[in-house]
């Protein structure tokens, strides 16, 4: 007789909470219905990739195979960090990639079941929706802990419907990006969070779990240079912290290094767990957020402000050197 396998799983009493809080939980992965995406279907306006890139929001899963797991407990982070114990997973105690999709978007078929009975839903947009093209692989912990991403990315890529994958890291893991570039495994976009411009702000901000997550995240930036996939790179501005116009040039050179196709600047927002590290006043307004970026662009003469969606309070300035078409075909 075989052993059986005993796969991770999110503790019950967190995962509670999860679900009180609208999540979907799949042992050790989470999904959401985004505020976007509810919006979305109510023809009330799109996400701010909808609007740079083209993505349909409504029929984007917001999942995270590595739900509540992250080698970092950043300060402006609004999903439970404190509750994130584990910073690593093993490839014998995960779910298999099909497994987790059928898992995860049976969780999102359940939140999106009680849509229908809403009169101001667009019903055609709620049949596209419950028939994903976009993965979003960002919701909460760290997705490149999840050891068996590149046969994920794989997987997504390989559905009939699928049309984008975003992944969103915060780049202290580059063996993991290593993989995906050496086994044909990059998603449609990969962004990398920058939210700060030294290694004294990176530990104060992002507070790593990791030794020399400082040197892993500055190896991620020169793997994102040679990526051959769409790059973004992320910064949250944090007022009183990392938002100084001081620390331009340092950005700069940062993002130089990166090489990214494009960078989306956006304020800290004053949401769930955060209130408990950060206040309302820690929030810029996006005439500040805009203001930020045209500053910047003294300091990325090769970079030209590309678009804005205020609701998110978000700027993202594009590559002219690195010029793609910023809509996703």
């Amino acid at each position: 007789m075989g052993v059986e396998r005993r796969v991770l799983k999110i503790p019950e009493d967190l995962a509670r909470k999860l679900r009180k809080a609208h999540y979907g939980v799949y042992n050790h992965s989470t999904v959401e219905i985004c505020h976007w995406t509810k919006k979305s279907l109510k023809n009330e306006g799109d996400c701010y990739k909808k609007i740079f890139y083209g993505i349909d929001t409504h029929r984007c899963v917001q999942f995270s195979p590595a739900g509540m797991i992250c080698n970092m407990k950043c300060i402006f982070c609004w999903r439970p960090a404190e509750f994130m114990e584990r910073i690593s997973m093993s490839p014998d105690e995960v779910d298999d990639p099909e497994e987790l999709m059928e898992g995860i978007l049976r969780e999102r078929r359940r939140l999106l079941s009680g849509y229908p009975g809403n009169p101001k839903v667009d019903m055609r947009k709620y049949r596209e929706a419950l028939a994903p093209n976009h993965y979003a692989i960002s919701l909460s912990g760290e997705p490149t802990l999840y050891p068996k991403l590149p046969e994920l990315i794989k997987y997504l890529r390989s559905r009939p419907l699928t049309r984008s994958i975003f992944l969103v890291t915060n780049g202290v893991v580059p063996e993991m990006l290593e993989r995906l570039m050496n086994e044909d495994a990059l998603p449609t976009q990969l962004y990398i969070s920058m939210n700060a411009p030294n290694e004294r702000l990176f530990r104060a901000i992002n507070r790593p779990l990791v030794r020399n997550a400082w040197r892993l995240w500055l190896r991620s930036l020169d793997l994102m240079a040679e990526m051959k996939t769409r790059t973004v790179i992320r910064f949250t501005l944090i007022r009183g912290l990392n938002s100084d116009e001081k620390y331009m040039q340092q950005y700069a050179e940062l993002i130089r290094r990166a090489n990214p196709h494009f960078v989306e600047i956006k304020s800290y927002m004053h949401l769930g767990y955060s209130t408990r590290r950060l206040k309302a006043e820690n929030m810029l307004d996006h005439s500040e957020i805009k203001e930020y970026a045209e500053k910047l662009l003294r300091y990325l003469p090769e970079f030209s402000y590309m678009d804005e969606h205020p609701p998110s309070r978000i700027v993202v300035l594009q590559n002219e050197e690195r010029k793609v078409d910023r809509f996703i075909p």
